[in-house]
């Protein structure tokens, strides 16, 4: 497995800026009993990384798949050196369309928080910014920070959701596996 690493804002009852508060996310998204947003969608978590496009070193680190730039990054200490500065920020690891459970994958410094079910432009969650599925999985499908716990429910949700919505565009999503640093940023 190849683990990548992102720096994301935090999306949590203290947000309350370009006029979607937490209450108006809560609401509009159907997810009340969420204590924060964990995702990896940046309009949501806002990506903290900013590579520089002109230095060609900087391509090295950045992760693409199918031209599709995924604001992942194939080492921490790349996230570190392009990271705008924050006190409070969410630093992740994740794993790609893993092909096992991850939950009991230890990584030090990390506690693993679910499954997150991005679209092929890596962009749009279609858990936390789609504004439901509800043929294909319910708000308690998903856990406190807006994931799936379980691996098999994020993959079959991910075959439901293209079956369910074959002309919704963000319904043809990758599963990523995701942990959170239990320290750094908190």
């Amino acid at each position: 497995m190849d683990f990548l690493y992102t720096a994301r804002g935090t999306y949590d009852k203290n947000y309350d800026q370009d006029g979607m508060s937490w209450v108006k996310y809560i609401e509009w998204a159907r997810l009340s009993h969420l204590t924060e947003l964990i995702s990896l969608d940046g309009l949501l978590n806002e990506v903290l990384v900013e590579p520089d496009y002109e230095n060609g070193t900087d391509w090295g680190f950045i992760h693409g798949v199918n031209l599709y730039q995924t604001n992942f990054f194939t080492t921490v200490d790349y996230v570190f050196k392009r990271m705008k500065p924050q006190s409070k920020f969410n630093l992740l690891t994740m794993v790609v369309e893993p092909d096992h459970d991850c939950k009991n994958i230890l990584i030090d410094g990390y506690e693993f928080v679910g499954y997150e079910l991005l679209g092929q432009e890596f962009d749009i969650s279609a858990l936390s910014n789609c504004g439901g599925f509800d043929e294909t999985f319910l708000p308690s499908d998903l856990n406190d920070r807006g994931l799936i716990n379980d691996f098999k429910k994020a993959y079959e949700i991910k075959k439901l959701l293209l079956e369910n919505n074959p002309e919704e565009h963000h319904a043809d999503a990758n599963v990523i596996a995701v942990w959170r640093h239990k320290t750094i940023g908190r």
